[in-house]
C-alpha cells in the first residue's frame, strides 16, 4: 500500500506540501515592508520580508546553466482540486465537474511566482510589480508588456482581471471559498491591474490570488469556463499541452519561444522539452511500469516496496539510481478521516476509541518496515505543533474558551497511545471497549449496539487494494470490540465523486499546511467548509473555537504571534479526537533512470503551488551524456 498516503500540495491543498514552518534568521532578508505605501515593488510575502532585491538575476537554488532538452515522465503522486492519482477526462483542472489532468498549471503563466527557499515570498512573472494601497485592500499590478498567449496574442491586465473573476465565480469550490476575499479585479488599461479586497481579508489571500492561472479572456468570449473539456486551452505558460490519450497519458511541451524564460524566477527552471504523466489504475502495476522504463522518475511511497524490490536488473546494474533526500517541510495530517457528520460518530468518545483499536507499532513493524514516525498534529515536523503545557501567550488565546473545550486543551496535547507492539494491546482495547459503553453503546451477542439499537457498522472507503493490508489488523481490533467493519475499494471516479459528496464513513487522506498558515486553514477545519461540497474538511469539522482560532490564526501579523495561535488551534483539533492519526516520513525516497540530475542544494520549501521541495518537474534536467550511454538503451 502506499503508507506515505499522496501528498496533496498547497497550502490550500492546493498547496498541501509548503515548507517547514521554523523561524528563519530575519537578518538574511531585505526588508521590502519598508517601502512607503504606495511605491512599486518586486515582490510580496505575508510579513513583508524578501530575500532577494529589485535587481536579482536568478533564485540562489537554480542551475542557471541547466541544459534544456529531453523528457521528464512520472507517475502523479500529488493533486488538487478536480485531480486524481489515476485518471483523467479533461483538461480543464481548475473546476468541480470532470477529473482533470495533471500538470495543466504549467500551461498558464500567474501574476507572481513562489521562491521556494522563502516561506511564503513570491515574485513578479506576468506583473513586473505591485503597489498596495496603505489600508493594504487595494493592489495596483504593472503588467509585463511582453507577456504573451502561445498564439502570440498580447496578455493584458483585462486577461488577468478575467481570470481571477471567472475563478471566483465558477471556479473550483476550493477556490471559489479562498477568494472570497477579493471583492473585484479590474482592468484600468492593458498594463494596469486593480485588485481590491475586502475588510479584515486574510492575510494570505494576495498570495494565493497571484498564483492563480491567467487564462485568455478572447479564448473564453465563445466557450464556457466551467465545462470539462479536452479542446486544448490557449496557455500563456512554460509549457503547452502536447499528445494525450484521456486515462493514460499527457505530455507538455516546452515553448522554446517562451516569453517568460528570461525573467529572474524563470532562470534555470523549466529545462525539459517534454514532461509527461503516465496514469495507472494499479500502483502495483505502476511500480512493474517503472522497472520497464515507461516512466523515468518515480518518488516510492510503499515502505514494503522500497525495502523488497528495488533489486531488479537496472537497480543493480546502474541504470535505475537510488537516492533518499530529506524532507524538511512539515509532515502534515495522515490518517483515517472519520464523517462526524454521520450520527454515529457524533460523540468524541466514540472516535477516541477508534484511536485506541489501531496499533501503529505493529503495523509499523510488520507491514512498514519500521521506515514511520507516528504522526500527532496536522503540524507534526514544525514548530507550529504543540508540545507540552500550554505556554503563558497560548492560555491567553484559549482561556475565553474555557467550558467550550475539553479541559485537556489546557494541559499537555492528545497523543494517540504507544501499543505494546503485539498487535492488540488488550489493555488499550479495555479502554475503547469502556470509552464505548460509556457513550451508550453496548454490546448484545457480541456486536456492538448504537444507541438506537443498530449494529455499529463502519465501512472504510479507498480507491487503492494496496491499502488493505494497513487495514485489515485495524478492522480484526475493531471486530474485537463488537463493531463490523470492511474495506470497500472503489475505482477513482466513484472515490472522487463519493468525498466530494461526503457519502463515507471513514477516509484515508493527508494534507500539510502551509509554512505560514493562514486562510488555506478555512478549506480544512472550518465550519463553512464542513457544509461546502468538495472541500477539504473531510472529517465535518464545525466547531465555533475552531473557527475562532483560525481567524486568530489569519489574523497575526508576525511569526511569533502566528506560531502561537497554531499551536493553541492544534490543542483543541487533537481534543476533538477527528481522525485516527497515521504517520510520516522525514525523507523522499526516490528511483530514477539515471539520466538526469539536479541542483546541490534543493530549496526548504514548496516549489510552487504544486510541487514538492524536490523540485523534479522545475529545477531538475536531462544529462546529455547519461542520456547517451548505450546501456540506458537496455
Amino acid at each position: 500500500m502506499n503508507d506515505f498516503s499522496r501528498a496533496s500540495l498547497l497550502s490550500r491543498r492546493h498547496v498541501l506540501g509548503l515548507g517547514a514552518a521554523g523561524l528563519l534568521s530575519t537578518s538574511r532578508f531585505r526588508p521590502a515592508a519598508a517601502a512607503e505605501a504606495g511605491s512599486e515593488i518586486h515582490g510580496m510575502s505575508v510579513f513583508g520580508d524578501l530575500k532577494y532585491p529589485a535587481d536579482f538575476h536568478h533564485f540562489d537554488y537554480v542551475n542557471v546553466a541547466a541544459p534544456k532538452g529531453g523528457t521528464f515522465s512520472t507517475i502523479p503522486s500529488s493533486r488538487t482540486y478536480n485531480q486524481s492519482y489515476y485518471t483523467f477526462n479533461s483538461l480543464n483542472a481548475f473546476i468541480l465537474k470532470g477529473e482533470g489532468a495533471q500538470g495543466m498549471d504549467l500551461v498558464f503563466a500567474t501574476l507572481m511566482a513562489r521562491a521556494a527557499d522563502e516561506p511564503d515570498a513570491v515574485y513578479g512573472q506576468a506583473a513586473k510589480s505591485v503597489q498596495i494601497s496603505a489600508d493594504k485592500l487595494i493592489y495596483r499590478f504593472t503588467m509585463r508588456p511582453e507577456a504573451a498567449f502561445h498564439d502570440g496574442s498580447k496578455l493584458t491586465a483585462h486577461d488577468a482581471a478575467f481570470s481571477l473573476t471567472v475563478l471566483k465565480t465558477k471556479g473550483h469550490p476550493l477556490i471559489l471559498q479562498q477568494m472570497r476575499d477579493m471583492v473585484k479585479a479590474e482592468a484600468l488599461d492593458d498594463a494596469t491591474l486593480v485588485v481590491t479586497f475586502a475588510e479584515k481579508r486574510a492575510r494570505d489571500v494576495p498570495l494565493y490570488i497571484v498564483s492563480m492561472p491567467i487564462f485568455s479572456k478572447a479564448y473564453y468570449a465563445t466557450r464556457p469556463f466551467d465545462e470539462s473539456t479536452t479542446d486544448l486551452p490557449l496557455g500563456s505558460g512554460p509549457y503547452r499541452v502536447g499528445r494525450f490519450e484521456v486515462n493514460r497519458y499527457i505530455e507538455f511541451e516546452r515553448v522554446k519561444d517562451w516569453w517568460g524564460a528570461d525573467l529572474p524566477v524563470s532562470r534555470g527552471t523549466y529545462n525539459y522539452d517534454i514532461l509527461r504523466y503516465e496514469f495507472y489504475r494499479d500502483r502495483d502495476v505502476a511500480y512493474e511500469g517503472f522497472t520497464a522504463r515507461n516512466y523515468l522518475f518515480r518518488e516510492e511511497f510503499t515502505s514494503r516496496v522500497w525495502a523488497t524490490r528495488y533489486d531488479f536488473p537496472a537497480i543493480k546494474d546502474g541504470r535505475v539510481k537510488r537516492e533518499t533526500l530529506p524532507d524538511d517541510t512539515p509532515s502534515g495530517a495522515q490518517g483515517w478521516f472519520i464523517n462526524t457528520r454521520r450520527e454515529k460518530f457524533s460523540d468524541p468518545r466514540v472516535r477516541e476509541a477508534l484511536i485506541l483499536a489501531f496499533d501503529f507499532e505493529w503495523t509499523n513493524k510488520t507491514i512498514m518496515y519500521g521506515a514511520y514516525k507516528r504522526t500527532h498534529s496536522p503540524f507534526q515536523n514544525s514548530d507550529m505543533m504543540a508540545v507540552g503545557p500550554p505556554s503563558p501567550e497560548e492560555l491567553k488565546l484559549l482561556e475565553p474558551f474555557r467550558g467550550k473545550v475539553p479541559d485537556e486543551v489546557f494541559g499537555e496535547p492528545f497523543l494517540p497511545p504507544v501499543s505494546d507492539g503485539s498487535g492488540q494491546d488488550r489493555a488499550l482495547l479495555r479502554r475503547a471497549s469502556q470509552l464505548l459503553t460509556d457513550a451508550g453503546l453496548p454490546i448484545k451477542d457480541r456486536k456492538r449496539l448504537l444507541p438506537n439499537g443498530e449494529v455499529f457498522k463502519i465501512e472504510f472507503l479507498h480507491d487503492e487494494p494496496s491499502f488493505e493490508p494497513h487495514h485489515a489488523p485495524y478492522i480484526k481490533n475493531l471486530g474485537t470490540l463488537g463493531i463490523e467493519a470492511t474495506l470497500r475499494i472503489v475505482d477513482a471516479v466513484q472515490y472522487h465523486a463519493r468525498t466530494e459528496d461526503f457519502d463515507f464513513d471513514i477516509v484515508v487522506e493527508r494534507f500539510s499546511m502551509s509554512a505560514t498558515p493562514g486562510d488555506a486553514m478555512r478549506p480544512f477545519f472550518s465550519s463553512q467548509a464542513a457544509a461546502t461540497k468538495g472541500s477539504y474538511n473531510l472529517a465535518g469539522i464545525a466547531d465555533p473555537v475552531i473557527d475562532a482560532l483560525i481567524e486568530t490564526i489569519i489574523d497575526a501579523d508576525n511569526r511569533v504571534d502566528l506560531t502561537t495561535a497554531c499551536r493553541a488551534f492544534d490543542r483543541v483539533f487533537r481534543a476533538g479526537r477527528y481522525w485516527v492519526p497515521q504517520w510520516y516520513r522525514a525523507n523522499h525516497p526516490l528511483a530514477y533512470w539515471d539520466v538526469f540530475d539536479h541542483p546541490k542544494d534543493l530549496p526548504r520549501y514548496q516549489i510552487d503551488n504544486y510541487s514538492s521541495s524536490l523540485g523534479e518537474r522545475i529545477l531538475w534536467w536531462v544529462d546529455a551524456a547519461k542520456a547517451a550511454k548505450p546501456e540506458q538503451a537496455k
